[in-house]
């Protein structure tokens, strides 16, 4: 820590850093990762120097950093060991080795300089510090070492003073050293001062001194300078005294002094008793040497001189204030004192505080304060008025005043202020000191009630048991004098110990009837004020009866609803509704149903109608509603609450028979009594809340209120015209229900065709007019097929079932109803309409469900699709359809009669190619016996493969016929061959058809069964020479030489083979 403004700390932990702590941002340290063993930083500026020794070695490396510019200044190493360094300026780093002390500068590029070598006696010395004086021409270098064997705890100081325009250096034993500059009064530059402390032992007495030394002044010295010198120079001797307020020198300064007065030279001897060591001369004598000065015409009067110079110095004693004050109040220069005073120049005392009361109040008072005279402070308070104040300097200086005499003293002056006062006191650690009562009485006493008022309210705020008596003797005073004063103190509640009964009977006297019911506890006392409505607000009485148990409270209502029914009406009412749930609401109900006070009723059932969900409730608000003529809200609680009882609720506002027919309009219209609605208005002719309600109301219950009325015989003209009236808001398909329920459907005739002239899509706006159009015959079918896809077909249909069935019918196949269509025809035998539409819908769950087994209507199905609906078709995708799902069905005597029927009578599918192949493949499985008749009578069938198939089914002959018929002559011998076994007929089949292929088949049969001789001659005739090992092998096993040679010949024709030539050479040998 070089100076005030860094601090540099070396860690070592957790890793080697440098932290600068800048003193103006203590909070923001700067750490750098910094590997040094020492680090230093310049005490004005933030550059730092770093020492780090060189490993190995005894040598030192220096380096110097500018961290706000990170550059680096300067480096060096030096040749030995650093032992102490330190910043001896802000440019100058001072170096101390083992044996020599360098400076090195921070500016240019200089290394540093050697400036002289440490003296012996600080050989093995601690070198604890190293300075120079501010012109750099004197360094002093200090060490210390263990001391004497005798007193080693008592370590010995060195020091080398080192002169650097001599270059000599003197040793000294010191263990402390300071330069300083020091300009004595008449020289023209500084004098170089070094001041070292000694310490000495002599016969185990430790003596310390501080020796001040001017160093540049002595004599030249051949091989020495002096470090002590004998002053006799007297004004430099008074100087260093003055300077240093050093003991020992009063004789010199007293000399000095009466020199300076008798040589009349006053100002400086002025200075010398300001500055005199010890102030000797600063006493009432030298006071009085300066009063009896005369005063010249034209100058400053010497004691003022004097003063004046006192004043420079610092502060005026006792005396020297007293007398310089007294001048000043003199020459009426109050504002000088004042000015003093604010720089602490006055020593304050009693006397100085009476000499400027004076002038000045308020700054004597300040005088007193600082001198402590408390008795003056005290009375200075009291003159002012500032009564807190005694109290709170009396605290502070442990002074204790007569109180009650103050009291009363303030009381007569400032009534206010003696509140303030009194509550002061009260307020006093330890308790106050005068008793509460006693301070009362003496408001009381000069009729002060509102202050005696003021102080118990503040006093009593802690409702003590103890204070009861002053409870009530604080309310006694003002409800007999201040009424709202004792009222406000009562609504505050900030007493509960006071004689309750007598501030009751107090309060009733007063006309604070509320006040009184808070403190009455007898029914019958209750009663009586509690009639006095008149003079009590509404709001407190009501909250009263919030105070009261639930029968008081009943007792008290009725007695207020028997006084004054109408008047009181409204705050029974507000205290039934504030307090209901402890009333309990049915009593508040019966309460107000006892005096029929309806309107009570009203009120109170208003403000609980919204918590409440008790259908009772809702009904009765209703019903007080209706009977005080409060329609509109009649009209609003039945179409907003859902909680009381319609049927109820309907039946009482019929009998009411209210002018306005909307509260009885909501409860049917909500509630589904809209029957019950229409019939009470027709008949009490409100025709126009009709209307309202279906126009404006409720336009989707129109249908209920037309069918109604047809019930009520209301003319049509004015059906029609209500419904005319809302078109296209009307639900169409209630209506209809209800028109067509009572068989007066073609009561919509007109509105309907209005419909559908706007453009009306509306399904049952066409299945209305559908309906009527079916019922009055008008061309049904044309509206049924050519209406754009409108209307609903299974509706509908439905309404034709019973009229025609056959409408139905085309009904519910322009709708693709499949489920109705198929129930409509089993049930009415139209079972050609039904096989045209299955075979037209060409839909296989459709197809499933009609042949399905456990349809008992299925044979006649069939009948009609084979007779009737396929014939008649033109669509081979029908056909497809229908033939798929009599094979899915698994029907195939079925399937047979039906293709039969399109394929083999000449119809639009007869040469149809899988038609045919259809009708054969199904006889082949289900009726063989009809295949043969098939094969001859078709042409158009896939041959080869249901030639297959009939080999597979064991239908040889059909097979060989079918082979045969499509020229497939290898394959019709086969047959012959493999299933028939009939080669004769094979033979017979291959002279028939002369084919090599066939002719071959025959010859390996042959072979087969040994008939060699034949095979031969077919082989031959088949021109086939492949098979001529197996010919040679059986021909020599059935000795037949003689074909065997024709065979090889044609072979040898052919083909080159040695085994041919060898077999006809061998037979040619035999």
């Amino acid at each position: 820590m070089e100076s005030d403004k860094y601090i540099c700390v070396r860690e070592t932990a957790p890793q080697n850093s440098v932290v600068i702590i800048d003193m103006n941002m203590p909070m923001q340290p700067l750490r750098r990762p910094i590997t040094a063993d020492s680090a230093l930083m310049n005490p004005n500026s933030r550059i730092l120097a770093l020492k780090a020794q060189l490993p190995g070695t005894t040598q030192d490396h220096l380096q110097i950093f500018n961290i706000e510019a990170k550059a680096k200044l300067k480096s060096h190493q030096m040749p030995e060991q650093v032992v102490f360094w330190k910043w001896i300026t802000p440019k100058m780093l001072g170096l101390v080795t083992q044996t020599s002390v360098y400076h090195w500068s921070i500016e240019g590029d200089s290394e540093p300089a050697k400036m002289f070598d440490r003296a012996a006696n600080l050989a093995n010395n601690q070198i604890i510090n190293y300075k120079c004086d501010p012109s750099e021409k004197w360094l002093v270098l200090i060490g210390i070492a263990p001391g004497s064997p005798e007193r080693p705890q008592l370590v010995k100081g060195n020091m080398q003073l080192f002169s650097v325009d001599q270059q000599r250096s003197q040793a000294l034993e010191a263990h402390a050293a300071s330069f300083a500059s020091f300009r004595v009064a008449g020289n023209d530059k500084d004098s170089i001062l070094i001041s070292f402390a000694t310490k000495t032992s002599n016969a185990g007495q430790i003596t310390s001194k501080l020796h001040v030394i001017e160093l540049g002044a002595q004599p030249d010295f051949a091989d020495d300078f002096p470090v002590a010198m004998q002053l006799n120079n007297l004004e430099l001797a008074v100087n260093l005294a003055k300077r240093g307020n050093l003991p020992g020198a009063e004789n010199l300064v007293v000399q000095r002094f009466q020199e300076l007065f008798a040589q009349t030279k006053y100002k400086e001897a002025a200075e010398l008793a300001a500055e005199s060591p010890q102030g000797i001369l600063r006493t009432p004598d030298t006071v009085a040497k300066f009063q009896s000065v005369p005063v010249q015409a034209g100058q400053t009067p010497p004691l003022l001189q004097y003063f004046g110079t006192l004043l420079t110095k610092g502060k005026l004693n006792a005396f020297e204030s007293l007398e310089l004050s007294r001048l000043v109040v003199n020459q009426n220069k109050k504002n000088l004192l004042e000015n003093w005073l604010a720089e602490d120049k006055l020593e304050c005392s009693e006397e100085l505080g009476d000499l400027v009361k004076t002038v000045d109040n308020d700054l004597a008072l300040k005088i007193y304060i600082k001198a402590r005279a408390t008795p003056k402070v005290v009375a200075a308070f009291a003159e002012r008025r500032e009564f807190d104040k005694i109290l709170i300097y009396s605290k502070q200086v442990g002074y204790t005043p007569d109180y009650l005499f103050l009291l009363q003293t303030i009381l007569r002056a400032d009534p206010q202020g003696a509140v303030n006062f009194a509550l002061m006191m009260s307020q006093m650690e330890g308790g106050c000191p005068v008793d509460y009562n006693t301070i009362t009485d003496l408001f009381l006493q000069r009729n002060l009630i509102r202050e005696a008022t003021a102080f118990l309210l503040d006093v009593l705020k802690p409702n003590l048991p103890e204070h009861g008596f002053l409870q009530t003797k604080v309310l006694e005073i003002n409800l007999v004098t201040f009424p709202n004063v004792a009222d406000a103190i009562l609504a505050n509640g900030m007493f509960s110990h006071y004689d309750r009964p007598r501030i009751a009977q107090l309060c009733e006297k007063a006309g604070l009837y509320v006040r009184a019911l808070q403190h009455y506890s007898e029914l019958p006392d209750i009663k009586r004020v509690i009639v006095n409505t008149h003079a009590i607000e509404p709001q407190a009485l009501v909250e009263f009866f919030g105070t009261l148990s639930k029968e008081w409270a009943l007792e008290c209502m009725k007695d207020l609803l028997l006084v004054n029914l109408r008047g009181n009406l409204q705050i029974i009412v507000q205290v039934a509704k504030e307090y209901c749930e402890h009333l309990g609401v049915e009593t508040c109900i019966k309460l107000f149903e006892q005096f029929k006070s309806y309107e009570g009723l009203y009120f109170f059932l208003g403000s609980y109608l919204s918590s409440s969900e008790d259908p009772e409730i809702h009904f009765k608000y209703i019903e007080a509603a209706a009977k005080t003529g409060q329609i509109k809200e009649v009209e609003r609680v039945t179409r907003e609450s859902d909680f009381y009882n319609p049927e109820k609720t309907k039946n009482f506002l019929m009998e009411a028979k209210l002018p306005d027919a909307r509260p009885l309009i909501n409860v049917c219209d909500r509630f589904g009594f809209v029957p019950d609605l229409t019939h009470y208005l027709y008949s009490n002719n409100m025709l126009r809340y009709i209307e309202g309600y279906v126009q404006k109301v409720n336009p989707g219950n129109a249908p209920l209120v037309v069918g109604q009325l047809l019930d009520d015989e209301c003319p049509e003209d004015f059906i029609k015209g209500l419904i005319l009236s809302v078109r296209s808001l009307l639900p169409v398909e209630p209506l209809v229900a209800e028109c067509e329920k009572r068989n007066r459907l073609r009561l919509l005739t007109q509105f309907l065709e209005h419909l559908v002239s706007e453009g009306s899509q509306d399904v049952h706006v066409h299945n209305a007019l559908g309906k009527i159009i079916i019922d009055s015959n008008n061309n049904p079918e044309h509206f049924l097929t050519t209406n754009p896809y409108y209307y609903d077909s299974r509706v509908v249909g439905k309404y034709c079932e019973k009229r025609d069935p056959t409408l139905a019918v085309v009904a519910y196949r322009r709708g693709q109803c499949d489920d109705e269509l198929i129930n409509v025809t089993n049930k009415n035998s139209l079972f050609k309409l039904q096989a045209r539409y299955v075979v037209e819908r060409m839909d296989g769950d459709l197809w499933a469900k009609v042949l399905d087994p456990e349809n008992e209507f299925r044979r006649l199905l069939i009948d009609q699709v084979v007779s009737t609906a396929l014939p008649e078709s033109k669509s081979p995708e029908q056909v497809s359809a229908a033939v798929k799902a009599f094979m899915t069905a698994d029907l195939p005597h079925e399937l047979i009669e039906l293709l039969e029927k399109i394929v083999l009578q000449n119809s639009a599918f007869s040469g149809n190619f899988n038609l045919q192949n259809l009708l054969i493949l199904t006889a082949i499985k289900a009726d063989p016996s009809r295949v043969m008749d098939y094969i001859n009578r078709l042409d158009n069938f896939d041959g080869p493969a249901v030639g297959e198939v009939a080999v597979e089914a064991q239908l040889y002959e059909e097979a060989f016929a079918i082979f045969k018929k499509f020229n497939l002559n290898v394959q019709a011998v086969n047959v012959l061959l493999d299933n028939i076994r009939d080669i004769n007929r094979a033979v017979e089949f291959a002279f028939r058809v002369e084919e090599d292929a066939v002719w071959s088949q025959v010859a390996k049969a042959q072979l087969r069964e040994g008939l060699v001789s034949d095979a031969i001659e077919s082989f031959i005739r088949a021109d086939d020479t492949t098979q001529f090992l197996e010919v040679i092998r059986a021909a020599e096993d059935a000795d037949v030489y003689h074909d065997l040679v024709k065979y090889l010949l044609m072979v040898r024709q052919k083909t080159k083979e040695p085994k041919v030539d060898s077999e006809l050479i061998c037979i040619c040998q035999n």
